[in-house]
């Protein structure tokens, strides 16, 4: 009989637990694009609340780094190269759908890194309600095929109407053509 009580008690328990809410901090990587790198370089959930509701928020590190095409700027831990896609206007990104599968614009809230510059990060909601990160107006992207800190395979590739660039930390595209 004990073992019934015991057992018929414990969803109250979990219930009650359930509603105190604690207070910690996780970080972990974004998901996969499509060619296996992430969107985003990081996210940090922290959870304050005394109810079971979590406040999650993504901080993206823009930093310069040395490359073949001079100091460009980068993202994340591991300095992926960023771009600029010329057929942006206005601070709207016009690149979604396939051409956000190749290029995945830089999600989340920019934060400064040595060479960047903070007053020339923004940010723009993009057309599905996410934040895209900018520098000096222009939306951030990656592209899918640079694969560590080394590459810029996307500098002056024309793809979907128009020309893609990294961006010296000036917030000025490079163009060495």
């Amino acid at each position: 009989m004990k073992r019934i009580s015991l057992l018929a008690a414990v969803p109250a328990i979990l219930i009650v637990l359930a509603g105190c809410g604690s207070a910690g901090k996780s970080t972990t990587s974004a998901s996969a694009g499509p060619y296996g790198k992430a969107a985003a370089a990081t996210t940090t959930t922290s959870t304050t609340s005394t109810t079971s509701s979590n406040a999650a928020a993504t901080t993206v590190l823009i930093s310069a780094k040395h490359s073949k095409d001079g100091t460009i700027l980068a993202m994340g831990p591991k300095h992926m190269t960023v771009y600029l896609f010329e057929a942006d206007k206005g601070g709207t990104s016009a690149c979604s759908g396939a051409c956000a599968g190749d290029w995945p614009p830089v999600i989340g809230q920019a934060q400064a890194g040595s060479g960047a510059s903070a007053s020339q990060l923004g940010q723009i909601t993009r057309s599905d309600g996410t934040k895209q990160v900018t520098y000096n107006g222009h939306p951030l992207y990656l592209f899918a095929k640079d694969e560590d800190s080394g590459d810029a395979y996307g500098q002056g590739v024309k793809a979907f109407g128009a020309e893609w660039y990294v961006l010296s930390p000036s917030g000025n595209k490079v163009d060495e053509s």
